[in-house]
């Protein structure tokens, strides 16, 4: 048992979607250690899924922090020998392309991080607000940011989603952050881009309003598969509450795989 500072009502569900035959998303909950994270693979069959699993795998073992730093060096490092993992199973199928994006919320005392590579991506609801707490890391997105292109020409590029980023692809992993303090009544939604390309900003941050974590979401599995599911769809959404110890048995099991898979200061310590 691991006490924090804040209890989470943590939901979770995962849809192969319409179109394909097999989910390669995975997504992993342990609000006893302060680590949530969703993972998108790609490549197919001993490609894909089999990175988005390793992320997943590899990341339960993280434990339980004793600091925040030493909550980010431990998820570093099993992302560190995920994406070892990830590279192997390359060579095995003769350099083909396996990787998977991933996205992890971790909280430890009053204080997160969002870590990420690729495209899933992490949203914050808090009061009235909704804001994207991740940057995509897409071709559109880059060029975006240089400023070659416009939103709307972004939205609609033929390339948009071409990813820049994964786990298991480059020498090393790649990944981006984000910092915050948690409020009580924070609620996080952690996804992977079969959500996004169906349901938007707007409609997520209405069904976060209105539902409790596991109840949005279904919801928001329910509402993309209405609307053709073109990808895997997977949907993490954590509430924060008073304090209150949590064990890892109030983690949700992870229906595509059959197991789920604060900061006093994330900078180095002296």
């Amino acid at each position: 048992m691991h006490q924090v500072s804040f209890a989470f009502d943590t939901g979770a569900a995962t849809h192969r979607g319409c179109v394909r035959d097999h989910n390669e998303d995975s997504f992993l909950a342990r609000p006893a250690s302060g680590l949530w994270l969703v993972a998108d693979g790609m490549g197919g069959h001993k490609a894909g899924d089999f990175a988005s699993h390793a992320i997943a795998e590899s990341a339960q073992w993280t434990g339980f922090p004793t600091s925040a730093m030493d909550l980010k060096n431990r998820f570093i490092d099993r992302l560190v020998i995920a994406h070892e993992d990830i590279r192997q199973q390359s060579a095995k199928l003769d350099g083909a392309t396996v990787g998977a994006t991933v996205v992890a919320l971790l909280a430890f005392d009053q204080h997160f991080a969002c870590i990420w590579s690729g495209d899933s991506r992490i949203y914050l609801m808090r009061g009235d607000g909704f804001q994207q707490m991740t940057t995509d890391h897409t071709e559109a997105m880059e060029l975006l940011r240089e400023g070659a292109i416009t939103q709307e020409e972004a939205e609609n590029w033929p390339r948009k989603n071409v990813i820049t980023r994964a786990i298991g692809v480059s020498e090393v992993p790649m990944t981006d952050e984000n910092y915050g303090v948690l409020q009580v009544g924070d609620v996080f939604l952690l996804c992977s881009d079969g959500l996004t390309g169906h349901v938007s900003d707007d409609e997520i941050a209405e069904i976060l309003q209105e539902y409790e974590a596991q109840e949005a979401c279904d919801r928001l599995i329910e509402l993309t598969l209405s609307r053709g599911a073109k990808d895997n769809v997977t949907a993490l959404v954590v509430r924060c509450l008073p304090s209150e110890p949590i064990s890892d048995a109030d983690a949700p099991t992870n229906p595509g795989y059959g197991r789920p898979i604060a900061m006093h200061d994330w900078k180095a310590e002296d």
